[in-house]
């Protein structure tokens, strides 16, 4: 396994575990230690120039992943790509983007101004993917933006660090069922998505998805602390293709519903 991808995650890792403390309860739940491996880890981001999916793949890019696939998102005003690398033990990378010209002058004057905050340099380096924010927000302009966009809002507040980390149902030892391995879940205390149903996806579609709502952490914003939704832990088990390789690629229709798992509740 590559030791610079294998770091990288790690970081990545322990950033997400900082604000998502219900992972390790997730981990200890499902594994038995030796069988959990990682599916895909995803990312938000804003369609502008100096930190839009390009300049994040980047970093993805000189690591040896390839872009493997594209997906719109209409109704969320999102536009998203996914990098697999050829060690496929090594996780699928989901990034997306908010199409910010989409959303109202008051939006994107929020927008516009906390990204000009981000320093280009730290754009440039890999760990930048594990850097949280780059600028000042208040509680107000979160909310402000939490009324348009959860993505916005949610973005705005935790800046860059992995969305969610993904259990491979078909890796793990103790479960090969999407419905009981939901059950395991929810009678360990969390509570999982049920936009669109709990489960998300289907054989026909080669991929079957669930997901927790997210944890709820305080964040300092400029004027005051809040408790909001920070990350979450997604479940998906895969199907073979006709050729016996297994689906790599997303569901538009379920990942659409799997954003929702930072919504406010």
């Amino acid at each position: 396994m590559n030791t610079k991808i294998t770091a990288l995650f790690d970081n990545i890792w322990q950033q997400y575990l900082a604000v998502t403390p219900s992972a390790a309860k997730v981990h200890q739940l499902l594994s038995t230690g030796r069988d959990l491996v990682n599916d895909h880890v995803a990312y938000r981001t804003f369609n502008l120039d100096n930190v839009g999916i390009d300049k994040l793949a980047r970093h993805l890019l000189n690591l040896g992943y390839k872009q493997c696939g594209e997906y719109h998102f209409e109704a969320k005003k999102l536009y998203a790509k996914h990098f697999e690398h050829p060690d496929n033990t090594l996780p699928k990378v989901f990034i997306s983007e908010l199409l910010v010209e989409k959303l109202s002058k008051p939006a994107q004057q929020i927008i516009n101004r906390i990204v000009a905050e981000v320093d280009a340099g730290k754009v440039d380096d890999q760990s930048f993917l594990y850097s949280g924010t780059h600028w000042q927000v208040s509680y107000e302009e979160y909310q402000t933006l939490l009324k348009e966009s959860e993505y916005a809002a949610w973005l705005a507040a935790w800046g860059y660090r992995a969305n969610h980390f993904t259990v491979s149902i078909n890796h793990l030892e103790d479960f090969d069922c999407i419905i009981e391995l939901n059950q395991a879940v929810k009678d360990g205390g969390f509570t999982l998505n049920a936009a669109g149903g709990e489960i998300k996806g289907d054989a026909e579609v080669l991929l079957e998805q669930s997901s927790t709502m997210a944890d709820k952490i305080s964040v300092k914003f400029s004027d005051q602390v809040a408790q909001i939704p920070s990350c979450f832990y997604e479940f998906a088990k895969r199907y073979p293709k006709h050729c016996g390789d297994l689906y790599s690629g997303f569901v538009a229709a379920s990942a659409d519903k799997i954003f929702e798992s930072t919504n406010v509740q």
